[in-house]
């Protein structure tokens, strides 16, 4: 089976869902930015988990797209707090309409998250919802630990992972997670798909701190180098300041740092070069390679027939060899 079978299921549960009609201005947002796209992964390895273990697996179409609702109820928000103009190119809610209509409308978007979980079976509601909860938590943790990390230069290596695993990757573990519940396995097997979503998660994210400084600006699709002038703690700036320690690099890399007025484009160059020099690209390879490896390892102990694997495994490739 295609993997793009999965994807198809979900635009076209997107393309029917009603999020609710009156007042315009509470559900308009909804939709305005459910329909923007995305690569609507998340919904569709769901669908991908519950159809190794049953051949219905539509039946997980409804809270799979409720993954989905949340992960862009997160992101209505995000943009809020980074005062962001753009997502996927076009205006963000809270400026095509204000930051309070995007708050409220953002409100309403996990309630609907919420009604389109509850589309399960009784004998596994509140299992699923007590996990859909734990995870949401989760992910506003991770984001509240992201903004910590602004402030600080501090940061490890393993506080990063830490922060990226709960902003990210739990998400994606439970999405597969989720459809390894609707299709009622195991519950090893059930784990191992957790276990597989948020180690895949990792390294996606390592994947994204790479290409943000070492991406072809036109397959990346936004700004080279945007994480280093913003000097945003991502895998890549931790280990830098790490291995500096002691080095010339160290005294340069914290003038970029604190420098209040300077010339992006030197900012970028400077720093990749320092990158450059201390071997960090390599590092954060290693790094997300080692985290991929795992997620297909658990894939590989997964009980079930390989050809049942397959959309998945295409799937964690592509992650792997993407470039954008």
């Amino acid at each position: 089976m295609s993997s793009a079978i999965f994807f198809k299921a979900i635009e076209q549960e997107i393309a029917r869902t009603q999020y609710g009609e009156s007042p315009v201005e509470l559900y308009e947002p909804i939709a305005y930015l459910m329909s923007l796209g995305g690569k609507r992964m998340r919904p569709a390895i769901c669908l991908m988990a519950a159809s190794i273990f049953s051949d219905d697996w539509q039946k997980a179409t409804k809270p799979a797209l409720g993954v989905e609702v949340f992960h862009n109820f997160t992101l209505m928000h995000d943009d809020i707090m980074d005062a962001a103009p753009l997502r996927r190119g076009q205006p963000t809610v809270h400026e095509k309409w204000n930051s309070s209509v995007a708050i409220l409308s953002g409100d309403v978007m996990l309630v609907c998250a919420y009604e389109l979980m509850t589309a399960v079976k009784d004998n596994i509601f509140k299992k699923v919802i007590r996990r859909f909860n734990r995870t949401a938590a989760e992910v506003c943790e991770g984001q509240q630990l992201d903004m910590n990390f602004a402030s600080r230069n501090d940061v490890s290596e393993e506080e990063y992972i830490n922060m990226i695993r709960l902003k990210t990757s739990v998400l994606l573990g439970f999405a597969l997670e989720l459809g390894g519940m609707i299709a009622e396995t195991s519950e090893a097997n059930t784990q191992l798909l957790y276990e597989i979503g948020t180690n895949i998660g990792i390294g996606f994210q390592l994947k994204d701190d790479i290409l943000d400084v070492y991406g072809d600006p036109e397959k990346f699709g936004k700004q080279v180098g945007g994480d280093i002038i913003e000097n945003k703690k991502t895998f890549l700036l931790i280990e830098a300041l790490a291995q500096a320690k002691g080095k010339p690099e160290e005294k340069e890399l914290a003038q970029w740092l604190s420098a209040q007025s300077f010339d992006k484009a030197e900012k970028v160059k400077a720093v990749t070069n320092i990158y450059d020099t201390l071997g960090i690209k390599q590092m954060a390879e290693s790094k997300m390679n080692e985290f991929f490896s795992k997620g297909l390892n658990d894939l590989e102990r997964l009980e079930a027939p390989a050809e049942r694997k397959k959309p998945l495994l295409d799937i964690i490739y592509m992650l792997i060899e993407r470039e954008n």
